[in-house]
């Protein structure tokens, strides 16, 4: 299974390369319409870049990719919450065994107490 994936992150580098290749030109990147843009107070938010399109695009991509991974990391915080919890119910409880074991044992021989301990 990690080979196919390796295989699929290959591919989709190739295909990226030759859409970035295929995409050189400069194009201006305007964060407000133009129309937006004649309000008064909206002008101070509206300025424009010329970058390359394929930077446009990967950009966009990584975002989108950045964001889907905040999504789903803040979407299973309830999941790691629990398991934590349980780790931690699991060790209080392991404590709580060797301690009880302990006491069982403190009155026998060691060797039928460690054979106890090994079944």
């Amino acid at each position: 299974m990690r080979y196919a994936l390796y295989a699929f992150y290959a591919i989709l580098l190739i295909v990226l390369t030759v859409v970035c290749v295929a995409n050189l030109q400069w194009v201006t990147l305007n964060t407000l319409p133009e129309g937006l843009a004649r309000i008064p107070q909206m002008d101070r938010l509206a300025f424009s870049v010329e970058v390359p399109l394929f930077a446009v695009a990967l950009g966009f991509l990584v975002l989108g990719w950045v964001l889907g991974e905040v999504y789903e990391w803040l979407r299973e915080y309830k999941y790691r919450a629990e398991a934590s919890a349980k780790k931690t119910e699991v060790r209080k409880l392991e404590r709580q065994l060797k301690k009880t074991q302990a006491e069982r044992d403190k009155d026998k021989d060691e060797v039928l107490a460690i054979l106890d301990q090994a079944s």
